[in-house]
């Protein structure tokens, strides 16, 4: 298996205060560019931990291969 990198981000911030989301750009060694889409998980403290973990869970489920 390759050594990986998961490249992510977190903030918490009250919800009805959030106007937009968008997408991070990276740079490869190799010059290629490549976007990460940002995820928006509202709820409780409950409701979110539960739903990242499956969300993490579900990633590493579509690319088997990893």
């Amino acid at each position: 298996m390759a050594k990986l990198a998961l490249i992510y981000g977190m903030r918490l911030l009250p919800a009805d205060e959030l106007e937009e989301v968008k997408d991070s750009e990276i740079t490869l060694k190799n010059g290629k560019k490549m976007h990460v889409s940002m995820h928006l998980i509202e709820g409780g403290e409950d409701q979110i931990r539960k739903q990242l973990m499956q969300s993490l869970d579900a990633f590493f489920e579509f690319y088997p291969e990893i």
